[in-house]
């Protein structure tokens, strides 16, 4: 079936519909009923594990020597192959390593873990015995470590000692310790995967070395769980500061994912799949570990970034060395490679005819990244839209069912199991075309979150309380004639110019359209005047030599032109660089509070907070002596 009768079957049967999907895979007892309100989640009476089916159901198919890890590693220089039944083997043993620390099902253990093979490895080995893992992004502040240990309360940690960045070691361990002491909560255990760039101390009967402990292990067989019990936690930022735990549950989360790299990617087992992405996120959770392992492919772990390690090729030379048929990063990687190599010069050196697709999500990817995208690699580069929350794509083009017209500028469509609306502040459906609130009906698919973690009030006021019977998703948006949705900002980046309610996300695709903007952002700062006024920051091109005004006035004259006098832009500022997360998410919210003075909470997840007072620096000059 294509998209519209695939959409149209689920919606006229949605528990039918997704039993079929979970009839796919192997369950210690396969589930009978679909959506259970009483526990708001999906398949709650089935019965199985997450790691058989990602691993030792393939290696009982026959499939052992097939390669399911790539760790392709340039920072280190070094390449590894895992086969299907080599990662078996590894995954039983460390799951050994955790019964031994006494961990058992139901019990937490967080992973604060480098790009490598074993972060992969402790997850599955979390899964495998029905303990319930917490990845926490490598390198994390040693404080917010220690919240998220507060939180969910770990049996265990396994850690790295290092990671290894551009040009420079990050110590894990010093980090873990101080967030040991900050806690309240302590764990009984801490396993220490020793990295040669550095090594670290052990606290005598705390710390384990993770490499000895697996070479005598006694391997753990598969724990068969319920299908409502949390395979995971995931920390998402919140708005108060209180990181929002994300509970995962084990069968809806399996039967959504493997659904997804069929329909939604176009791949199968045996074929290459990258998500070039980090572990710490929930593309690392769904898209690196969990989906290519379910469907049999063969997944990257990519120790490296876009551009330095060691040029703006390096993702030419992974996708064409390792044969990828398909590739999912964020726009950001790509606004990253164009600024350093704006003609696509270094593609021209790789054999890419292998890609069959480019998938873009984790921030709004204007056309002007799409367009250029697409020249380079010459495949369709399909923008899809999620959340840490949902784990999988809300709206997508279903590459791998039958690919849909693209719209540059829309994530296309909903896809099964989401019925998506676009709601006034007051409730009420916008007609299409108009931009509002972009909620879904619930209830949520599978895979999606039934809570968070040891906080329902607080899960039914973040997303529920808004929009009774729709799960708010905090996007602002508008959906065409044709159904296609476009997500235009947070609902946080919808600024009032003298009433007039205005995306800064249109207003920065007109900005991106410029020859000489490699990336930029808007914002929307206080004016007493017309209550708030859009504010530009451009990060140019390498080799543009022009004057700075003259790029200015070129793009505020863009901005009138296209969106007209109403938007109010006359203010924008180039600057090197732009605040984001590790994730690579602007952090706008944070740059309207520096333009308009106000105090802020440094954001953990922020990837050099210096950058935030050349933004300061930056906003003077034009006027704006608050965010001194």
């Amino acid at each position: 079936m294509g998209y519209a009768e695939t959409y149209a079957a689920w919606k006229a049967d949605p528990d039918g519909w997704w039993l079929k999907q979970a009839a796919a895979l192997d369950w210690s007892k396969a589930p009978t009923q679909g959506y259970d309100a009483a526990t708001n989640t999906w398949f709650a009476d089935a019965m199985g594990n997450t790691a058989w089916n990602c691993v030792d159901r393939h290696v009982a198919a026959g499939h052992g020597e097939r390669v399911a890890i790539i760790h392709d590693s340039p920072v280190t220089g070094t390449k590894t192959k895992i086969t299907y039944a080599e990662l078996q083997d590894r995954v039983a043993r460390m799951a050994g390593v955790l019964h031994a620390q006494g961990v058992l099902k139901g019990d937490r253990v967080v992973i604060y873990m480098p790009m490598v093979p074993e972060a992969l490895v402790a997850m599955l080995a979390c899964a495998r015995i029905g303990a319930v893992h917490s990845v926490v992004f490598g390198g994390f502040a040693a404080r917010e470590l220690a919240v998220r240990i507060d939180d969910c309360k770990p049996r265990a940690v396994i850690a790295g000692s290092c990671g290894i960045e551009p040009g420079r070691v990050v110590h894990y361990k010093p980090l873990l310790d101080e967030a040991i002491v900050l806690a309240e909560h302590k764990p009984e255990a801490c396993l220490i995967l020793q990295r040669e760039a550095g090594e670290a101390d052990l606290v005598p009967g705390r710390d384990f070395d993770l490499a000895d402990e697996m070479s005598r292990a006694v391997p753990a067989d598969c724990v068969p769980v319920k299908g409502s019990d949390p395979a995971y936690i995931l920390y998402t930022s919140g708005t108060t500061g209180q990181p929002k735990g994300v509970v995962r549950p084990m069968a809806g989360h399996m039967v959504a994912l493997h659904w997804t790299m069929k329909n939604i990617y176009g791949v199968e087992a045996g074929d290459v799949y990258w998500a070039a992405s980090d572990v710490g996120w929930v593309v690392g959770h769904s898209y690196i570990c969990y989906a290519p392992l379910l469907a049999g492919c063969t997944t990257i772990v990519f120790e490296g970034k876009p551009v330095g390690t060691p040029d703006a090729g390096t993702f030419w030379r992974v996708i064409s060395e390792h044969k990828v048929k398909s590739f999912f990063t964020a726009p950001t990687a790509f606004r990253a490679i164009k600024r350093e190599d704006p003609k696509g010069e270094e593609a021209k050196k790789y054999y890419l005819s292998g890609l069959q697709a480019l998938f873009f999500a984790g921030e709004r990817a204007d056309p002007d990244t799409v367009n250029w995208a697409g020249d380079v690699l010459g495949v369709p580069v399909i923008d899809h839209w999620w959340q840490t929350e949902t784990g999988y794509a809300i709206a997508a083009n279903p590459f791998g069912m039958d690919a849909l017209p693209i719209k540059v500028g829309s994530p296309s469509v909903a896809m099964p199991g989401y019925d998506v609306r676009i709601l006034s502040p007051e409730g009420e459906e916008m007609p299409a075309g108009e931009l509002g609130a972009v909620a879904i009906k619930l209830p949520l698919p599978p895979g999606t979150l039934p809570t968070l973690w040891d906080a329902d009030a607080r899960f039914r006021k973040s997303y529920l309380d808004t929009f009774p019977g729709y799960y708010e998703t905090g996007d602002a948006g508008l959906i065409d004639a044709d159904g296609y949705l476009f997500i235009m900002a947070r609902t946080d980046d919808v600024i009032n110019v003298a009433g007039h309610r205005l995306s800064t996300g249109a207003m920065e695709e007109v900005l991106a359209g410029h020859p000489d903007v490699a990336e930029c952002a808007v914002i929307g700062a206080a004016d007493p005047l017309k209550g708030q006024l859009p504010v530009g920051f451009l990060c140019l091109s390498k080799g543009v030599n022009r004057p700075e005004e003259e790029i200015v006035a070129e793009c505020v004259a863009r901005v009138r032109h296209e969106i007209g006098p109403v938007a109010a832009f006359k203010s924008a500022v180039v600057v090197d660089r732009l605040p984001k997360t590790r994730s690579g998410k602007i952090l706008r919210a944070i740059m309207a509070r520096i333009a308009d003075g106000q105090d802020y909470k440094m954001p953990a997840t922020i990837d050099d907070p210096v950058i935030l007072e050349e933004i300061g620096s930056a906003l003077s000059r034009i006027g704006y002596p608050a965010a001194r």
